[in-house]
């Protein structure tokens, strides 16, 4: 079974998720619910989603970024991503520090924004202290690729979409995304989109 993804404009997406309490973290409704997301976010599919995104108002994440989903994407492309598998995780009331903030700046999407991307800044490794689907605690540092995972999930738990966070003249349809910028290099696409400075 898979929940419904909500989209933008769901006032749930727009709100800081409450923590969740030591009782509520293992118990069995907290337990389905991450099986549940768990199946939804691979069935999107997705490399991470929020509890938020599913409607359900608390600071849980599930992350899981597959080799399957990399197979495609040239070597080059995911050493410049700094991308790597990622088994699956579930992160409870998580907390990000930034390690290293020298912004790094590629496209995303979002299951919440439903066929669109944009280019979005993230710092390039965080370390994240949570707890896992067993009320323990877990301390993450992670950079590239699954930094940004880690920093867009948060997000979503602060009430906060890459769309507040995006270059406004790269946002794209996904379709178009694939015929017009996919294969060109982030210096490419904002000197063709007229971005040659990076904003502050």
């Amino acid at each position: 079974m898979v929940l419904k993804i909500v989209q933008t404009g769901e006032p749930v997406l727009r709100r800081r998720a409450r923590e969740l309490t030591s009782e509520e973290m293992t118990s069995p409704a907290i337990g389905q619910l991450i099986a549940l997301m768990r199946d939804t976010m691979r069935d999107a599919p997705g490399v991470g989603l929020a509890a938020p995104q599913v409607g359900v108002d608390v600071r849980l994440a599930v992350i899981e970024d597959r080799a399957e989903y990399q197979a495609a994407l040239p070597p080059a492309e995911l050493a410049a991503r700094e991308r790597q598998p990622v088994p699956f995780h579930v992160l409870i009331n998580p907390r990000l520090v930034v390690e290293d903030p020298t912004p790094v700046e590629f496209h995303e999407g979002c299951l919440s924004v439903s066929g669109f991307a944009a280019l979005v800044r993230r710092a390039r490794a965080v370390r994240v202290e949570a707890f896992d689907e067993k009320g323990q605690p877990v301390s993450i540092s992670a950079r590239g690729w699954y930094a940004r995972i880690l920093q867009h999930e948060i997000d979503h738990l602060d009430g906060t979409l890459y769309i507040d966070r995006m270059e406004p003249r790269s946002f794209s349809t996904q379709e178009n995304h694939r015929r017009y910028w996919a294969s060109r290099t982030v210096d490419e696409v904002r000197q063709a989109l007229g971005l040659n400075e990076p904003r502050g």
